[in-house]
């Protein structure tokens, strides 16, 4: 059955997958959803035993209904190749007696490989099939991993240009590494004085302004995203919680039909948002744990239903959740209000002019799905180096924040169901932060002096994605106030005024 997409703050003018994907963002600001999730067609048991690249397609295909067959396998082969270091691609792993789905072992070691490895395949397909003859400008905001595995993803690719904005002081040292060493003549990062936020809000400015975009049509050029509000992005973060289960039941770990809890460290609310789409599609998932750090705003929302960013943004060790507006929340906002773009775009302009925004009581009835917790600093670094102490196993401070969260939820609930926590990132990511909290002696170690020593505490290689980065030369520099991001943007493009 076809599966069409269209606005959270429009529902009447409806697009295709490759549609959707090419626009990244509606032209209204809302996000594309689809007309409904649809149901897998295979059992788990017909999928426990299968690789992942050929629960990739079980899955993508029920989402992606206009791309063939061959244009579908063409993209996920071509993503899930040897840029892994693990056939499996995305081993689960199980200490003290949960199991840790690890999403890093990609080109860039953080989960959003598992999406941008394979939407410049499906954007440049998407492009073919809609006819389009112009460049796409893949135009991003990061909070420190998107951007490097968008990056990755999309240099050398041709037809395309990548833009990467980042916080200049919100990242970690081995992230703005990974980034402003990017080669590629088609690849621009910059980094700017300010916070995710602020990144994030101008590029949804940026994608909102019709005379740029006039622009951009007259020299051949029009925008593109990779963040998480792609649906590029979101369907194919839905194929993990699948295999995982999958693996799960292949393995005897659980009875076919068991239900599981999934936790996810969540700061846009996209990784948790593809857990949900997985549970509705018919993956056998009970609780979705939506794990916060100090910048708990979504924590307070699960509490409450008051959506507020109006507070003080803590800049924290696990710095891809430093978020105060969740954008894919609006995704699930818009479907526990019936669907309704009206009311749903009713609490985005609230949240754009006022900071926040509260939902009805039979909004919040119909979130009964979620859990929400949060950890602070000392709780993650306690994880941390409890989990190396009793198992061995590092985990990386994202990871650590949904450990952290898990025990609370347990201790809560006394919910004994067997969990899936989603492990985000490579501890070598943060080897500062990760290493320090397992002994203080190692904060007079230089970065890379603190990585050989993580790989031989842990047990574990260096990852090629390290290795690459110790010598490479920055060839990225470039640093501009929020005001001057289009300025920016029309220099790299070589649109003038």
């Amino acid at each position: 059955m076809e599966v069409l997409y269209s606005s959270t703050r429009n529902g009447d003018k409806k697009v295709t997958a490759s549609q959707a994907i090419l626009q990244g963002l509606s032209e209204d600001g809302g996000l594309f959803v689809p007309d409904h999730i649809p149901v897998l067609e295979c059992s788990m048991k017909e999928l426990a035993g299968k690789t992942y690249q050929e629960i990739a397609y079980q899955v993508m295909k029920l989402f992606l209904t206009d791309f063939t067959e061959e244009e579908l396998k063409n993209c996920i082969n071509r993503a899930y190749d040897s840029k892994f270091d693990t056939e499996v691609i995305a081993p689960l792993v199980e200490a003290e007696g949960t199991y840790y789905l690890e999403l890093f072992h990609g080109a860039t070691i953080a989960f959003k490989d598992m999406a941008l490895s394979i939407l410049p395949h499906l954007m440049i397909t998407s492009a073919k099939k809609n006819h389009v003859e112009n460049e796409i400008v893949i135009l991003t905001a990061t909070s420190g991993d998107t951007g490097k595995a968008a990056l990755a993803g999309f240099a050398g690719v041709e037809g395309t240009k990548i833009i990467v904005f980042y916080p200049k002081n919100g990242v970690s040292p081995i992230q703005e590494k990974q980034m402003v060493t990017q080669k590629g003549d088609n690849t621009f990062v910059v980094g700017i004085h300010g916070n995710f936020d602020d990144a994030q809000t101008g590029v949804k400015q940026l994608f909102n302004d019709r005379e740029l975009a006039q622009e951009m049509a007259d020299a051949g050029l029009q925008f593109s995203s990779a963040n998480s509000i792609n649906i590029g992005r979101l369907v194919p973060q839905v194929v993990y919680y699948v295999y995982a289960y999958a693996k799960l039941l292949e393995e005897g770990k659980v009875a076919d039909g068991e239900k599981i809890n999934v936790v996810v460290p969540t700061g846009n609310f996209g990784n948790i948002l593809a857990a949900f789409y997985a549970k509705n599609m018919g993956v056998p998932i009970n609780k979705l744990i939506c794990a916060s750090n100090e910048n708990k705003v979504l924590y307070d929302f699960f509490v409450s239903g008051k959506y507020d960013r109006n507070r003080e943004f803590m800049l924290t060790s696990s710095p891809s959740m430093d978020i105060l507006i969740s954008s894919n929340l609006e995704r699930l906002i818009y479907r526990i209000a019936d669907n309704d773009a009206g009311k749903n775009s009713e609490f985005m302009t609230a949240l754009s002019q006022n900071g926040s925004y509260q939902i009805t009581e039979e909004m919040q009835d119909k979130l009964g799905d979620f859990y929400g917790n949060y950890a602070s600093e000392k709780e993650t670094a306690d994880r941390i180096k409890d989990m190396y102490e009793n198992t061995g196993y590092v985990l990386d401070t994202h990871t650590a924040v949904a450990s952290a969260v898990y025990q609370k939820y347990v201790a809560d609930t006394k919910d004994t169901t067997k969990t899936v926590i989603a492990s985000t990132a490579s501890p070598f990511k943060f080897t500062r932060s990760v290493m320090n909290a397992i002994d203080p002696k190692y904060n007079e170690m230089s970065d890379f002096e603190l990585v050989d020593e993580l790989s031989k505490i842990g047990n574990v290689d260096v990852p090629n994605a390290i290795e690459e980065i110790r010598t490479a030369p920055v060839i990225h520099d470039n640093v501009c106030d929020k005001a001057e991001m289009k300025a920016v943007v029309k220099r790299f493009l070589g649109i003038h005024a």
